[in-house]
């Protein structure tokens, strides 16, 4: 099919053809009346008519298609100048009020969208706390009035930041956290920083919470910085008469489970059916308080760093198996299936053994004491850039989305049973050996909680070499 512009130019020049075709055939006849100058004029007239046509008409088509090629190219200030009250008229009017509503759409957007961000700008900037916007790579892409007062005007440049007192650990421990972030769908996570800001020493805790677009994937993070040195100072002598309160108890409660040891095992005499059911109780109860005392003298030695890392080298195949051999009685009684998935080359962890054993063992005894009969217990560990992450995964009734914000706290009652302690005594020993911990889970669905510690730096050894 021809288009319009190929229909004219075909049809004027048939047109031409056709007059052209006449005035030759009938030009004998004319020239002999002496009319053949005549029929000549005739057919150039109609040459020009019909080339005068054709201009006529494509022209406007022509001008209306460059105007309206103009408002496709985003050109919506074009104006349309057509004076004839024809169909071309009504076209070219019609294109006006075309680009007329797409540039008042284009300004209600752009004016609503620079309302937004001054709207959100106006908000971060009255924000008391020092509040540090980041994408997901680390990289920062807004601060507001506060941060900038406590780390200078630096913050605004990545690399001037590192150099900045405390600037490299915010970054170092924002980039920690965004990289949990992309395997753990958790938020809040918070990191203790202590920071020499000019002459005085404070201390901040880091929480970083996650952006997320509708699909869920990670766009970036706010970090937000808590002065808690106060609080650290009250938590301090709190921990510290924990610390003597558990230390002076801790005789008396000895001699006592010694006692009631001694009463069960019938050395004071043969007992009645109900007064063995009472000293058993009685004894079960006693050990709690042991384990309960232990937990908060181990937890206050932490904080007050009284408690010394002996950092080695462990493989996390080696610590995965002896937890899981410490707990497979226990997995046994319940019908429940112990499952390790870790590559047994992954590289070794530089940690306190005793410290890795405790936090396993934490998060591996609740995942038991709340996953029913026949269910399944995950434990599993990969590497993640310059950490290994350690999976405990369990098939339970899950976790309150309201209790999960605090379930690292002391005393969190995530567990009828035990001290309550568990993990935030896991929290603070991954902390102490330069990890993160975090936990993901629903209702009905099972808890996963993850933690981290850093991969053991590989030595360089020095073989002696022979010559010769």
């Amino acid at each position: 099919m021809f288009n319009l512009t190929q229909r004219l130019i075909l049809g004027c020049t048939l047109l031409a053809g056709l007059t052209i075709g006449l005035v030759l055939l009938s030009y004998r006849t004319l020239a002999a009346g002496g009319l053949g100058q005549l029929a000549i004029g005739f057919a150039i007239a109609a040459l020009l008519i019909s080339v005068a046509v054709v201009y006529l008409v494509l022209w406007p088509i022509h001008a209306l298609a460059s105007d309206a090629r103009r408002i496709a190219q985003g050109n919506l200030e074009h104006r349309i100048e057509w004076n004839s009250r024809d169909d071309f008229g009504v076209i070219a009017s019609e294109l006006g009020r075309i680009a007329n509503r797409l540039r008042e759409l284009r300004d209600s957007e752009a004016g609503r969208r620079q309302m937004e961000f001054q709207l959100s700008d106006a908000v971060l900037q009255s924000i008391f706390e020092p509040i540090i916007v980041t994408d997901g790579r680390g990289q920062i892409l807004k601060v507001n009035q506060a941060a900038k007062e406590l780390l200078g005007d630096a913050v605004n440049d990545r690399m001037a930041l590192v150099n900045t007192p405390g600037g490299d650990k915010i970054l170092g421990a924002i980039r920690d956290a965004i990289s949990m972030q992309k395997a753990v769908a958790t938020e809040g996570e918070s990191t203790l920083l202590p920071m020499r800001i000019g002459a005085q020493s404070r201390s901040y805790r880091m929480r970083t919470t996650p952006m997320r677009d509708g699909e869920g994937r990670l766009l970036g993070a706010v970090t937000t910085l808590e002065d808690i040195t106060s609080l650290q100072d009250t938590d301090r002598f709190k921990s510290q008469f924990i610390a003597v309160a558990s230390h002076k108890l801790h005789g008396p409660l000895l001699q006592l489970r010694r006692g009631l040891y001694s009463i069960a095992q019938g050395y004071g005499g043969e007992l009645r059916p109900l007064q063995s059911e009472l000293v058993a109780a009685a004894l079960n109860e006693s050990e709690n308080l042991d384990d309960l005392m232990s937990d908060l003298t181990e937890v206050a030695e932490i904080d007050s760093g009284k408690r010394e890392l002996k950092l080695e080298d462990i493989y996390p195949i080696q610590a995965l198996n002896k937890a899981r051999d410490r707990y497979c009685d226990e997995a046994a009684a319940k019908h429940i299936h112990l499952e390790i998935q870790a590559y047994s080359d992954l590289p070794a962890v530089r940690v306190d053994r005793r410290a890795l054993r405790s936090i396993l063992d934490n998060l591996l005894s609740n995942a038991i004491r709340f996953t029913p009969d026949d269910g399944d217990v995950l434990l599993a560990a990969e590497e993640i850039k310059d950490f290994v992450q350690f999976t405990v995964r369990d098939s339970g009734r899950g976790i309150e989305a309201e209790r999960l914000g605090a379930i690292f706290d002391r005393f969190s009652a995530f567990s009828e049973k035990g001290s309550g302690l568990g993990l935030a005594l896991a929290r603070r020993l991954v902390e102490a050996l330069g990890g993160q911990i975090a936990v993901e889970s629903r209702l009905g669905h099972g808890s996963t909680f993850r933690f981290t510690v850093p991969v053991a730096v590989a030595r360089t050894s020095h073989h002696p070499v022979e010559v010769g």
